[in-house]
């Protein structure tokens, strides 16, 4: 056997073991976020008052992004990524009888903000954030590329429903439903039976009111930065890679509502050439 061809062969084949370029998809859950709740609304005396409440959540937030990288360049290879992340919380609409406080209607929001499409219609705080990378190889073996780096991040997010939000988007129409409820006799059936149907009204409408309103609210943007740890691997000749990804971020402006965790871990796979 030629032993000098077969070392040619395996330099060619450890060659191969790493992308010029690859293009992924992953799965991006956020660490440690956590969302305040309100407390339940107190009675309040005014005729035809609507109040908010929204629970919180904590621990992982739900994700998925996507991630390109150049691994041409000498010395750094450069990484471009985009997650998508979300929580969800229950929120709901209280209207008191002035004349009777105990006698509170709940009215439930189901409303998906902005039309995001995940499970459940309930209310979604969502997080998008964009990577610029620069990550520096720890070691330089074939299949296996270990690597840290760091660079920019740009954060969007949504709002979160508040008692200002809700209160600026009551108009005649749903006022009208408001009072209704607000005024329910317990004793009387029809009473009953009147509110009870403004209150499916008065759910439908504020959902509509809700995410229109949502849209024209738009994203918070801010800019912040991050630190990663990650690996890639890849079999030679094969163009599929697997990789992970550790990101600690620095910076970025987020709800008063919301205490971010600041961490992301990325596990995908992706066409590599």
């Amino acid at each position: 056997m030629n032993f000098k061809a077969l070392i040619a062969a395996g330099a060619l084949l450890a060659t191969q073991s790493f992308a010029i370029v690859g293009l992924g998809f992953h799965y991006a859950p956020g660490f440690g976020t956590k969302m305040k709740g309100m407390d339940a609304p107190a009675p309040v005396t005014e005729d035809g008052t609507v109040l908010l409440q929204h629970d919180g959540f904590s621990g992982t937030m739900q994700g998925f992004g996507f991630k390109a990288w150049v691994d041409l360049l000498p010395i750094i290879d450069i990484e471009a990524t985009l997650n998508i992340q979300f929580g969800s919380y229950d929120a709901s609409l209280f209207v008191v009888n002035p004349a009777e406080p105990d006698v509170v209607n709940e009215v439930p929001l189901e409303i998906e903000l902005g039309g995001t499409p995940f499970g459940k219609a309930n209310p979604k705080f969502v997080a998008m954030t964009g990577d610029l990378s620069i990550t520096y190889p720890i070691t330089f073996l074939p299949i296996i590329r270990p690597y840290i780096g760091g660079g920019l991040s740009y954060h969007l997010n949504s709002f979160i429903l508040n008692q200002k939000f809700t209160s600026s988007i009551i108009d005649g129409t749903t006022q009208e439903m408001i009072n209704v409820l607000a005024n329910v006799d317990p004793n009387d059936p029809a009473s009953v039976q009147a509110a009870k149907e403004k209150s499916q009204q008065l759910g439908e409408t504020m959902k509509e009111k809700v995410q229109k309103a949502a849209l024209d609210e738009g994203l918070n943007t801010s800019i912040g930065g991050h630190i990663l740890v990650g690996l890639r691997a890849k079999l030679p000749i094969i163009p599929i890679a697997a990789y992970g990804n550790f990101k600690y971020y620095i910076g970025g402006d987020y709800p008063s509502e919301i205490d971010a965790g600041n961490m992301t871990v990325e596990l995908g796979v992706g066409l590599a050439i």
